[in-house]
């Protein structure tokens, strides 16, 4: 065995370069750190060829004295800690002094740098730790050139992308840092042309610092995102301190197929955190499809004790000193947040102004002055007038065209009389059914009518298009309900706020049923009969793939025993080998279950059931979405309407 040696400072500094620079983007990442830390209030950023041929980064912070010049590109030099407890409470971006040391080591360095009152100095490297300062002539603060990265490890060089694509990733961990900090003025440019320049948000006094930091996303992602944000915050106090957050979460509708668009800052620095980005996705569930992930832009502002930092190499990652009331702050604050806002695909953000008022008193004026102006006959509406030849018509096409009157008679116009349409042969037709197959006697969509001898609940405004959708009038507008969709979310929440109160209501059968099943699911059934039994189904080995069930959700009693189970045993098998939380495997349980029972597309609904879905849902708390994260409803406003028939 050959005899152990020391290495090589070059050598440790390469090794140290490949857990810090990674790509240039890390290089970018590393400056952009040091330059607010200097106290930069102006960061440019320059990059060529997705920043393998030059990184540049200047700032105008408080700049490094010439005689530490060469200390700055030495391993493990810094200052900003000098004892190890201060380790444990880093108050700063960067902390290790190494970030220098590995770029210097794989590239072609130049530092140049002058303070206040000072000479500048100017430092040139090449993969090597020993050089000397030179003086240089340059403004307050630091300049660093970054060129031909890895040339003197061409291995690592060949696994970079192409320009476009490091590029990409440059303008990701710029953005990070932008993010971080509103009130710092921020420029990117590649081969020349300027990707994003963002000015600096101060924070004004009426409306706080979320308004720089909505000003500074708007910059990034666009006006259209910023303005589906919802703001968030909530404060827990501690012994230690006072832990806040705050920030922004998209509307529901506003998602992605990755999770590139969740930050994360914890005392102004981007990590990324499975914990906290599983208690955004709980905080989202049911309101988003699956395989959608939500939006974030959370801050979170702590002692710096309460943090460790000095667990990732690239300080991407940290370490809380208790997560777990972390996941609770988030989950609950996040809800609270959903539960009080209005997340209708759709609906208004906002009241209308006083320039909408005065706008539409002024339309208003417009309107009656050309009512004024026009003959009787033309603005009259004949409501007493006979019912149109089309509603007349019973044939399956429509009737053939009759000529306008002649001799210069005008059109008339008829008014719609709601309660006459509902009560017509062909309303009652349309809308009389048997009542639903629904989830238990006071969760049904049924009431007593006319046919019945009984009284009819006062009539609701909402009228069923196709058997699939209502269409109910309100003070904005207009409102579009998908009946499936929120029957499904009414049902979701009865079943699992029974589950939650204690084990649900069951009803024994006379002959427990044989439900045949692939070995997967009935193996998964088996597993799972715990979590079965406290939602009410008892089953047992029979032998081989058949199980049977004994008993059976007093809710479900007009669902099949046989094929529910078998709905519920695919959900089961589908999650076998991932070891899934029983939490989640309920929820997906009582997912299935509201899906089987709820109204389907087609079903023609009576008056009084579409009375007792409406009225359901003020009561429950995401009417707005479905368990599976669909819409239930659409808002059309009046503006909206006027817009499309071209009236403004």
């Amino acid at each position: 065995m050959p005899a152990i040696k020391q290495l090589p400072d070059l050598v440790v500094n390469q090794i140290a370069a490949g857990e810090v620079v990674e790509r240039p983007a890390s290089v970018v990442k590393e400056l952009l750190e040091n330059a607010v830390d200097s106290g930069a209030t102006r960061i440019d950023v320059a990059i060529e060829q997705g920043g393998a041929q030059l990184v540049r980064v200047v700032d105008n912070g408080s700049g490094i004295a010439a005689d530490e010049l060469p200390l700055a590109v030495t391993n493990h030099a810094t200052s900003k800690i000098a004892s190890a407890e201060e380790l444990f409470r880093v108050g700063t971006l960067g902390f290790r002094g190494e970030a220098l040391a590995s770029i210097a080591s794989v590239s072609r360095l130049v530092i140049r740098s002058r303070q206040e009152g000072a000479e500048g100095a100017e430092l040139s490297m090449a993969g090597s730790a020993e050089a000397a300062a030179s003086p240089a002539g340059c403004p307050v603060g630091t300049t660093i050139e970054v060129r031909d990265l890895f040339f003197n490890t061409p291995v690592r060089r060949k696994f970079l992308r192409t320009a476009q694509t490091e590029a990409g990733h440059t303008s990701e961990a710029f953005a990070r840092v932008a993010l971080a900090h509103p009130a710092v003025h921020f420029t990117l440019s590649h081969n020349g042309r300027v990707l994003h320049d963002l000015p600096p948000c101060p924070a004004p006094p009426a409306q706080g610092e979320d308004r720089a930091w909505r000003d500074r996303i708007a910059a990034l992602f666009g006006e259209d995102l910023a303005g589906a944000l919802i703001a968030v915050e909530s404060r827990d106090e501690r012994e230690e301190g006072v832990i806040r957050l705050s920030g922004f979460v998209a509307d529901p509708k506003q998602t992605r197929t990755h999770t590139r668009m969740q930050y994360l800052l914890v005392n102004g620095r981007a990590i990324r955190d499975r914990s906290l980005q599983h208690a955004l996705g709980e905080a989202y569930r049911g309101l988003i499809l699956t395989g959608r992930k939500p939006i974030c832009f959370l801050r979170l502002e702590m002692p710096p004790a309460l943090v460790d930092v000095n667990v990732h190499p690239q300080k991407l990652e940290v370490r809380f000193a208790d997560s777990g009331p972390l996941y609770s702050q988030l989950l609950g604050t996040l809800r609270s947040r959903f539960l009080s806002s209005d997340l209708r695909v759709g609906a208004p953000e906002q009241a209308p102004s006083e320039d909408d008022e005065a706008l539409g008193d002024s339309t208003t004026q417009l309107v009656d002055w050309a009512k004024g102006e026009l003959g009787e006959r033309q603005r009259r509406f004949d409501e007493g007038a006979a019912t149109p030849s089309y509603a007349r018509h019973t044939g399956g096409s429509a009737p053939a065209f009759r000529p306008f009157p002649s001799g210069g008679e005008s059109l008339s116009m008829h008014r719609f009389d709601g309660s006459r349409a509902a009560s017509s042969p062909t309303a009652g037709n349309a809308l009389s059914v048997a009542p639903r197959a629904a989830v238990g006697d006071d969760a049904a969509l049924s009431c007593t009518d006319e046919d019945h001898g009984t009284e009819v609940a006062a009539p609701t405004r909402a009228l069923q298009l196709h058997n699939r959708y209502l269409v109910v009038e309100t003070d904005a507008g207009m409102e579009v309900i998908d009946q499936h969709a929120l029957h499904e979310r009414v049902l979701y929440e009865q079943l699992r706020a029974r589950v939650l109160a204690g084990p649900l209501e069951t009803q024994k059968l006379l002959v427990p049923e044989p439900v045949d099943l692939s070995p997967a699911e009935a193996a998964a059934v088996l597993d799972a009969r715990d979590l079965l039994l406290s939602i009410g189904l008892d089953v047992r080995p029979f032998g081989g793939d058949t199980v049977l069930v004994h008993s059976f959700p007093a809710m479900l009693r007009r669902l099949t025993p046989g094929e529910t189970l078998r709905g519920l045993a695919g959900e089961l098998a589908a999650e076998a080998g991932k070891a899934p939380d029983a939490r989640d495997v309920l929820d997906e349980l009582l997912h299935s279950m509201s899906c089987k029972a709820a109204v389907k597309y087609g079903d023609p609904l009576t008056d009084g059931e579409i009375a007792a879905l409406l009225d359901a849902r003020p009561g429950t708390e995401n009417h707005h979405h479905c368990p599976h994260g669909r819409p239930t409803s659409l808002i059309f406003t009046r503006e909206e309407l006027d817009r499309r028939f071209q009236r403004i």
